[in-house]
């Protein structure tokens, strides 16, 4: 039995969680969904679980192909961004490798290093895998496009790999993505889950050249998207274009959320998708429970390595307003 495993990592989105424990109603602001997600009709079909969904899931990468103008040979599907970023991490590293892994960022990107029996690195040289996040999480920063490609030359220089992720880039600047970029050197993952409003269907897909895809897939756990994942991905892609209206409601929303922020004194990095990272007067674990009593729930960032950060998600305006009063209220 192994005794080297890392601790699982912490999330937000645990709102089920404390409702089933007598707290009533809560709003959601520590995960980061779409709060105006896309509205298309669908409707789940029952007569397909009783077949076993098809493992190469040609029909969902080939609409995948068509909304990114890239080949279907190039797309990898999962049960979720975290499966695909697992699977990569045991296709690509093992025991001896190292990857550059910057922090504050997603937990699980240094999960699945060490998972893979690799280990992760402050130092960039000597690298197998440089992990990058675009924008951010949690801090919300985002590179240009340009900024991005800079990364990546530097990386394949070096003769390693670079692990991009734009799970949130649909809800703040696509113009930025370089998911039209084919290079062997580049794995780019995205998550629909979010950007549609649907975690608990759990999906992510990604791009990278045949090869790089093929092993993915290779180590990925085969029909691990469900017939019912399968079935809404496609019909969310045919309705992509319709993340346009989402992006700019979220954008009036964040900038009407800042503005109030600013009026209470917080300080806050600076935000470009649906989530804006805030320092707070006193240790985040104290204002995590008060603002919990109110029926808030917000991102401790304590396991980011920001003790003290809360991370509060962009939702609707009427749900925003509560949350400031929250504040109001809980803040020192």
């Amino acid at each position: 039995m192994r005794d080297n495993l890392p601790k699982r990592a912490e999330h937000g989105g645990r709102v089920r969680w404390h409702r089933t424990r007598e707290r009533g109603e809560v709003l959601d602001f520590s995960a980061n969904i779409n709060p105006y997600p896309p509205a298309f009709p669908w409707i789940p079909d029952a007569s397909a679980l009783k077949d076993y969904p098809d493992d190469r899931y040609e029909t969902l990468k080939e609409e995948i192909s068509r909304t990114f103008g890239r080949d279907a040979s190039e797309v990898a599907v999962g049960n979720g961004s975290v499966e695909l970023i697992r699977a990569f991490c045991s296709a690509v590293l093992g025991a001896g490798d190292a990857a550059y892994v910057e922090s504050p960022t997603f937990a699980e990107y240094g999960m699945a290093v060490r998972l893979a029996g690799a280990r992760c690195t402050a130092e960039e040289s000597g690298a197998a895998v440089r992990f990058l996040c675009n924008p951010n999480n949690p801090t919300g920063k985002l590179l240009t496009r340009a900024e991005v490609l800079r990364v990546l030359d530097g990386v394949t220089g070096r003769g390693a790999c670079l692990f991009l992720d734009e799970a949130f880039i649909e809800l703040s600047d696509p113009a930025q993505s370089v998911a039209d970029v084919s290079d062997e050197n580049l794995f780019l993952l995205r998550s629909l889950t979010k950007s549609f409003a649907v975690p608990g269907i759990r999906f992510g897909y990604a791009f990278g050249t045949p090869e790089l895809i093929e092993k993915v897939e290779t180590v990925r756990l085969p029909w691990t998207v469900n017939a019912f994942a399968e079935s809404f991905a496609i019909e969310a892609f045919r309705h992509y274009d319709l993340l346009e209206a989402s992006r700019e409601r979220i954008a009036r929303e964040r900038a009407w959320l800042c503005s109030r922020l600013d009026a209470l004194g917080l300080v806050y990095a600076p935000p470009s998708a649906n989530y804006i990272l805030i320092e707070v007067p006193v240790e985040s674990e104290v204002l995590v429970g008060r603002l919990l009593s109110r029926g808030i729930l917000v991102r401790d960032c304590r396991s980011f390595g920001l003790p003290r950060h809360i991370r509060v998600a962009v939702r609707t305006h009427e749900e925003n307003r509560q949350l400031i009063e929250a504040l109001e209220t809980c803040l020192p």
